[in-house]
């Protein structure tokens, strides 16, 4: 159980309470193409695929953001590239855990 509570944390991170987040103005942002978004989506967040996602840092500069994707991987990648920027942010995984918030 160790094993798999360390995978869940360092993909997913600690427990966190992402509706918190969304009411102190988190933005949820979902790193998929415009594609994969236009085919279905969380109703508050926000498209800036992986690929852009580092020429659009700015206008995230001091917000708090949920990343989702279609698993977590993208979102996990993501994370590292907001993180080096020195934004907060925290990876949901799937897209569809977001429509709840």
């Amino acid at each position: 159980m160790k094993i798999l509570s360390y995978l869940k944390n360092k993909f997913f991170g600690p427990n966190i309470d992402y509706t918190e987040l969304m009411q102190n103005g988190a933005l949820i942002v979902d790193v998929r193409s415009p594609q994969e978004f236009n085919a279905g989506h969380a109703k508050k967040s926000k498209n800036i695929p992986l690929n852009v996602l580092k020429s659009k840092t700015a206008s995230l500069k001091g917000k708090e953001i949920i990343l989702v994707c279609k698993s977590g991987g993208r979102a996990g990648m993501a994370k590292s590239i907001l993180k080096k920027e020195g934004i907060i942010a925290h990876n949901l995984g799937p897209w569809q855990r977001a429509q709840t918030l």
